[in-house]
């Protein structure tokens, strides 16, 4: 990592971290990452995509009412309702016409 990206300096030894070999490390304080693990955890889906998107007003007033981030909590529940359909669980939303 270049020393330009930073805001701050660092105060790590960086150095001292260098010399370091493996067998140095202290990993007590860092639990082992068995089975359960790996199989609960979150592949990144990679980068966004922007899109165009149309939503009743109210639903989007009621997101845009929960603040920064609104964009991203849509997402989240997309994400949520896809998860459970690739499950098999069973949902059926309202048919609109409009």
């Amino acid at each position: 990592m270049s020393k330009h990206t930073l805001k701050k300096p660092s105060k790590t030894d960086w150095r001292g971290v260098d010399a370091m070999r493996d067998e140095d490390i202290d990993y007590s304080e860092i639990p082992e990452l068995g089975e359960a693990f790996f199989r609960e955890a979150l592949v990144w889906p990679g980068r966004k995509q922007q899109i165009t998107l149309r939503l009743d007003p109210d639903v989007l007033n009621f997101f845009r009412a929960q603040g920064r981030g609104y964009q991203t909590c849509i997402n989240l529940v997309l994400r949520k309702y896809m998860l459970a359909h690739r499950r098999g669980e069973e949902f059926t939303p309202p048919h609109d016409d409009a």
